[in-house]
């Protein structure tokens, strides 16, 4: 098994807001219920275009907003009086690397999939087959809700 929290098992999941995301976050949870891990939802948070440019003043600001976009996300899908640990956490960088990096050691990478329905939605989309292909962990790719 994958790197323990204070002998604990842990549990990736890619958070971007949407549909897919909040239902791997979900998915994540009830596993979490099984087996006593500890679950890490990750966004990751691209670099803003003012800061290539030199006018981006306070880094921290984007940090913040990112947190806070973050935890809301976290509140709506599982609730203020969740069960479980949640560890929710922001990293910059294109989101495929940012998730095969934090799942290094963890036991299981969830993330969403935003199928396009059809033939086209029957193949993985860029972020879902980097993290298949690249993560040291197993990955579970949860569908986009049906409606």
């Amino acid at each position: 098994m994958g790197e323990h929290t204070a002998d604990r098992p842990r549990i990736v999941v890619g958070i971007d807001g949407s549909a897919p995301s909040k239902a791997a976050l979900r998915w994540a949870m009830r596993q979490a219920e099984l087996s006593g891990a500890v679950v890490e939802p990750v966004l990751a948070r691209r670099e803003p275009l003012e800061s290539w440019y030199g006018l981006a003043e306070n880094q921290s600001y984007y940090d913040e907003a990112a947190g806070n976009y973050l935890a809301e996300v976290v509140d709506e899908v599982l609730g203020a009086d969740r069960a479980g640990e949640v560890r929710p956490k922001v990293v910059q960088g294109h989101a495929a690397a940012v998730l095969v990096e934090a799942a290094q050691g963890a036991d299981l990478l969830v993330i969403g999939h935003r199928g396009l329905g059809g033939l086209a939605g029957s193949l993985l989309g860029s972020v879902s087959r980097y993290c298949v292909q690249h993560a040291t962990c197993p990955v579970v790719v949860v569908r986009k809700p049906r409606d």
